[in-house]
């Protein structure tokens, strides 16, 4: 069994078809990818630990009962700002955490290399799963646009915004990136704070064969991610470990895929 697609060109229309790898055939299997992008995700948690001594670095004694206060460890001393304030106790200032990460956790998770690969594909599949793909997304994609979306590989040297944003509207898929524009907004909590201002709904995947300039054409698009096929990871095609993201490929890039996933 094959599975073929249309190739488009610059104006959006289909030039020839191009059969894709047969990792695109792979059954969808969505608890396999959750759990495979968790894992992977994982990665990225930065080693942590705690001082043992943080917190700690105080004379401070509890004055035992009879006071009419609390009996948590306080301050030495007289007339001056800090006598008698409490130290050392959880939920004091300058205090001890309550369960301090040690420095053993484990943080990163690991999984099986075949698991690792097999959801990968899994993923790749979901990404020519049309009625995946709008449901994931919740737009209407036109009838007659075959998924993934596969481009001549001159797409890959745009070099305007514009241009790339021309090729989304001829196509029929620029509403997704509307949509994504639309949703954007001010994070809540303290990660405003912390250069995560804006929560950004992903849209549009493009995978190149090359480190072209449609890198920097694209990557000013709300929620576009610009990806190379030798270096794409679950994290790209079903991020947040929710598969069938639409997606635009050039014709290299399949190839390139197609290598990769035989091994």
């Amino acid at each position: 069994m094959t599975l073929s697609v249309n190739v488009y060109d610059l104006n959006g229309s289909p030039s020839k078809t191009v059969e894709l790898p047969s990792a695109f055939l792979t059954p969808i299997r969505p608890n396999l990818i959750r759990r495979v992008f968790v894992h992977v995700f994982s990665h990225r948690f930065q080693p942590q630990g705690r001082d043992i001594l943080a917190g700690k670095r105080t004379s401070a004694e509890s004055w035992g009962p009879g006071y009419g206060v609390a009996r948590v460890p306080r301050m030495k001393g007289s007339w001056y700002p800090a006598a008698a304030r409490a130290a050392r106790a959880v939920g004091t200032v300058g205090g001890m955490r309550r369960f301090p990460t040690p420095v053993e956790a484990k943080r990163k998770k690991d999984i099986n290399k075949k698991e690792r690969r097999l959801a990968f594909k899994s993923a790749l599949a979901a990404l020519a799963n049309k009625q995946l793909v709008e449901q994931r997304h919740g737009i209407q994609l036109p009838d007659n646009l075959t998924l993934p979306i596969v481009v001549v590989d001159e797409f890959a040297d745009l070099k305007k915004t514009r241009e790339i944003v021309g090729f989304l509207k001829r196509i029929g898929v620029y509403d997704l990136n509307e949509l994504a524009n639309k949703k954007k907004h001010i994070r809540a909590g303290k990660g405003k704070m912390r250069g995560r201002r804006y929560q950004i709904k992903k849209s549009v995947l493009i995978v190149l064969h090359k480190p072209g300039a449609a890198v920097k054409a694209a990557r000013n698009l709300v929620g576009v991610d610009v990806a190379n096929a030798q270096n794409l990871s679950i994290l790209e095609v079903a991020p947040g470990g929710h598969p069938g993201r639409l997606s635009i490929w050039t014709e290299s890039a399949i190839n390139m895929i197609a290598e990769r996933t035989q091994k």
